[in-house]
């Protein structure tokens, strides 16, 4: 029997910043705060993130027009 590993693209925390628009040491501040969910994987010192999970935040953040705010 086989099993199926599903394998997800680890992004550095500049890719991330990138993808987001934002500055590297935001996502610093994010984690730090615990001010937004986006989760992260700790690698010794480093920290990567799933693109899978930021397409995903990326994607809970979106206002459809015509919709009311938070």
């Amino acid at each position: 029997m086989t099993t199926a590993i599903q394998t997800h693209r680890l992004l550095t925390e500049r890719e991330t910043a990138e993808r987001l628009g934002l500055e590297p040491g935001t996502l610093c501040v994010w984690r730090s705060t615990k001010r937004y969910g986006l989760s992260y994987v700790k690698c010794g010192r480093s920290v990567r993130y799933l693109e899978s999970d930021v397409d995903f935040f990326i994607q809970s953040r979106r206002v459809q027009v015509g919709e009311e705010g938070p």
